[in-house]
């Protein structure tokens, strides 16, 4: 959460040359309401199954960039849903540049919200943190840089086929 998904993956994208979707941002486009409206009025359920509908939509496309929401590594099951040669990057960001990054935009991220942000901010780090682990095949720090900086480190690595393989998506 935070950490720069949207922003990176845009700008990796461009440097590729592929296409970018931003999971948040298309589900908004197609409920058209935004996803702090979803999780206030449906909940946390619904808003997972809409996740999950967009990830099988776009999951076996290449030449894609996918950035989705931090709870979405939480259902596993998804990734099967992304083509075979996807390489997931993790965003690392500590829960207080993550709570610090989150209050430019208040009132967007649903799961900070309430009394103290930074104690769920630890929180969802601590639950999420083993699944992001597993999930990855690239990490990248972002702290102290910017989206730019972090979307050349990735687009380099590809590239290069440094990680060995031909990525066809990115998540």
């Amino acid at each position: 959460m935070a950490a720069g998904k949207s922003a990176v993956g845009a700008l990796l994208a461009e440097r590729l040359g592929w296409a970018h979707v931003d999971l948040d941002r298309e589900i908004e486009r197609r409920e058209g309401r935004r996803v702090a409206e979803i999780f206030a009025r449906d909940g946390e359920a619904p808003f997972r199954a809409l996740e999950a509908e967009v990830t099988a939509e776009v999951g076996r496309r290449t030449e894609i960039v996918l950035s989705p929401g931090g709870g979405w590594v939480t259902r596993p099951e998804l990734r099967d849903l992304l083509h075979p040669l996807t390489l997931v990057v993790r965003l690392l960001v500590s829960p207080e540049e993550a709570v610090r990054r989150a209050a430019a935009t208040p009132g967007e991220r649903p799961l900070l919200a309430g009394p103290d942000p930074l104690a769920a901010a630890r929180r969802l780090l601590a639950e999420r943190e083993p699944l992001y682990a597993a999930a990855a095949g690239l990490s990248i720090e972002t702290e102290g840089r910017t989206p730019g900086e972090i979307a050349e480190e990735i687009a380099s690595v590809v590239r290069g086929g440094l990680l060995g393989g031909n990525p066809r998506m990115l998540a």
